[in-house]
């Protein structure tokens, strides 16, 4: 599924099922609690943390439901996301297509 089909069903599923969209502000707040879910397997499965009993560690599902906060939020502003994308990727490529390379941190491990 390409992003702008996943968009697209993201878009239906709420028109069907969700009555409306949340507002962005709600929807920016919802994002903040699923990158926070992200975070919490993330440290758990990675970090330091221990997991407690009945934890759910979908690290899988959790960046799913980031996805689909961000589509929302895309939708709803009007954003293309698959455009939105490929001038990310010329602009990283443009910024920082010999910066990372160069490193030394990242090369002598």
């Amino acid at each position: 599924m390409t992003i702008q089909e996943a968009q697209e069903r993201v878009d239906a599923w709420i028109k069907q099922y969700g009555v409306r969209y949340f507002s962005e502000l709600t929807n920016m707040a919802v994002l903040t609690e699923e990158v926070g879910e992200v975070a919490r397997v993330i440290a758990r499965r990675y970090g330091d943390q221990s997991s407690k009993p009945g934890d759910d560690l979908d690290l899988a599902d959790e960046l799913a439901d980031v996805m689909w906060v961000v589509m929302c939020l895309a939708n709803q502003t009007g954003i293309d996301l698959d455009a939105a994308l490929e001038r990310n990727f010329a602009k990283k490529t443009s910024r920082d297509k010999e910066r990372h390379i160069h490193n030394t941190k990242l090369t002598n491990q």
